[in-house]
């Protein structure tokens, strides 16, 4: 490895790469914290947690800018990974991506630690972090890198899944017309379920019972 290159050399790669494994490893890690701590200020108006984790986020986020093979949050992921065959993916969108979330922490930063406030812009900003972070280690969607190939005239390469590349969907990757309609029903049977659920059960009173409160912490 070269300690002037951002990524790792390997061979058969033209640009330096890093693992996606390794990168949803973690991103499933500071999901699942940055969500406990999330609902732990908005219910508990408790912000410990909360400013915990976003000092972790600041500072492991800007390690990976600089170089990652020493970013805390990856070499966690890496030691439940490390048996897995790497799946290589560009370093230059991971770190455009990543500078993203360095601002966002930055901006959380300010609003949980400098100034401790629940305000919509922090809870949107949280809500965002939270949707990056489940994208990525649930479906291995970086909408960074998405972001990357709108603004960057080269365009990315070795994205995770190939999607990059053009090419066509194998048999297994399509989904038949039964298929969808399965998939739009159980969407749909679920929302319906849910909205049941909420106008036929206590939650819904005691959700409304919270709801001058949750107005008053978000600052309307």
């Amino acid at each position: 490895m070269n300690k002037a290159v951002f990524g790792n050399v390997v061979d058969g790669y033209e640009e330096p790469v890093l693992n996606e494994r390794e990168a949803r490893a973690a991103a499933g890690l500071l999901f699942v914290f940055g969500f406990l701590s999330f609902m732990n200020s908005f219910m508990l108006s408790n912000f410990v947690l909360t400013q915990f984790f976003v000092v972790f986020f600041m500072v492991d986020f800007t390690i990976r800018i600089i170089q990652p093979n020493y970013a805390p949050s990856l070499l966690i992921g890496r030691v439940f990974i490390q048996h897995q065959t790497p799946e290589y993916v560009g370093a230059a969108q991971k770190r455009f991506a990543w500078s993203f979330g360095l601002l966002l922490s930055f901006v959380m930063f300010y609003l949980t630690v400098i100034e401790p406030q629940m305000n919509p812009i922090k809870i949107l900003i949280c809500i965002l972090c939270l949707t990056l972070l489940f994208s990525e280690s649930a479906f291995s969607i970086c909408l960074g890198c998405k972001v990357y190939n709108l603004l960057k005239k080269e365009k990315a390469r070795y994205c995770p899944g190939g999607v990059c590349e053009i090419k066509e969907k194998e048999p297994i990757q399509r989904l038949s017309f039964l298929q969808w309609l399965i998939v739009i029903g159980v969407s749909v049977g679920v929302v319906f379920g849910l909205i049941v659920l909420w106008v036929n059960t206590p939650a819904k009173s005691a959700a409304m019972q919270m709801m001058p409160y949750m107005l008053e912490k978000l600052g309307l």
